[in-house]
């Protein structure tokens, strides 16, 4: 067996943004000279008004602000994009849920404070699971996953063929999402135990009350925890070459549909609680129910 496989390292700045010139990027560049072209107008506008000891003690902290805002970091992060973020935080609400708050007006008047609006970038769901980003068509592929540890090397070695083939495929954005949250599994104890009693068989219905307990006490002592793995891509081509790329690496793929993909941004606004079980209505969609004629 031949478990030879190429090894190929990935630095670990991959996703850093180019550098223009001394080793800076154009935002920081462009910093930079905004700072720059901004104190040159001012002194030669209000020079000859003060002393040039003056003009430069007061360069100095603008000086040092700027080149630490332009090379520092927080959070991973640089730090002008790290201010920008921490600005609009601070402008927006601190508590925000989705759809417009009731009474905003009144309780504006009465003094509480009123929750802002949760913005999603997400605008639209179709019935076809299409979601609206910012203007482009985006779809979401429930995706498995495969253990390329236990792989010998040839096989490692194509499946990383494979997946390279499909970033390099790529014509625009995607996003693989992958998370995990508590998994409840009380209900899976509670549809075993009401099967159990329609089985036939006496040791039947007591390994099925058994086994009811075990998931009972599982869920009471431990945490079980349920993984999701979201594949964004843009819709149509992208997402049908998408699919087949992952099923031809062993990978399920399944594109979602408008209910699922529903309920897996739901599940996102509200990690904390269990999902709710089944799909979810897709907004603006009437609910249509059929039922018997009685």
């Amino acid at each position: 067996m031949d478990d030879d496989v190429s090894r190929v390292k990935v630095p670990a700045d991959v996703g850093a943004p180019d550098t223009i010139a001394w080793g800076l990027t154009f935002r920081q560049l462009a910093i930079l000279g905004t700072i720059g072209a901004g104190g040159w107008l001012v002194y030669g506008r209000f020079g000859p008004l003060l002393p040039p000891i003056v003009w430069l003690v007061a360069a100095l902290p603008v000086t040092a602000v700027t080149v630490l805002v332009v090379l520092g970091r927080r959070d991973g992060l640089p730090l002008d994009v790290w201010l920008r973020h921490g600005l609009s935080m601070a402008a927006g609400a601190r508590r925000q849920v989705p759809g417009t708050p009731a009474g905003q007006q009144l309780l504006a008047v009465a003094g509480p404070a009123v929750p802002g609006v949760l913005r999603s970038p997400a605008t639209v769901i179709a019935v076809d699971g299409t979601v609206s980003v910012d203007g482009a068509a985006r779809q979401v592929i429930a995706c498995g996953t495969t253990d390329i540890a236990l792989r010998t090397g040839t096989e490692q070695q194509a499946l990383l063929d494979g997946f390279g083939a499909w970033l390099n495929a790529l014509t625009g954005p995607a996003q693989i999402v992958v998370s995990a949250a508590r998994h409840d599994l009380s209900g899976y104890a509670e549809a075993a135990r009401d099967q159990a009693e329609g089985l036939p068989d006496a040791a039947l219905r007591a390994a099925a009350a058994e086994y009811a307990g075990f998931l009972l006490d599982l869920n009471g002592e431990r945490e079980p925890l349920r993984r999701q793995v979201l594949t964004v891509v843009g819709a149509g081509p992208g997402g049908e070459a998408t699919v087949r790329a992952f099923t031809g690496l062993g990978v399920s793929a399944q594109p979602l549909d408008g209910g699922a993909v529903t309920a897996a941004l739901a599940a996102a606004a509200d990690p904390f609680d269990a999902p709710v079980p089944g799909r979810r209505a897709v907004p603006d969609v009437p609910i249509a129910v059929r039922g018997e004629a009685r």
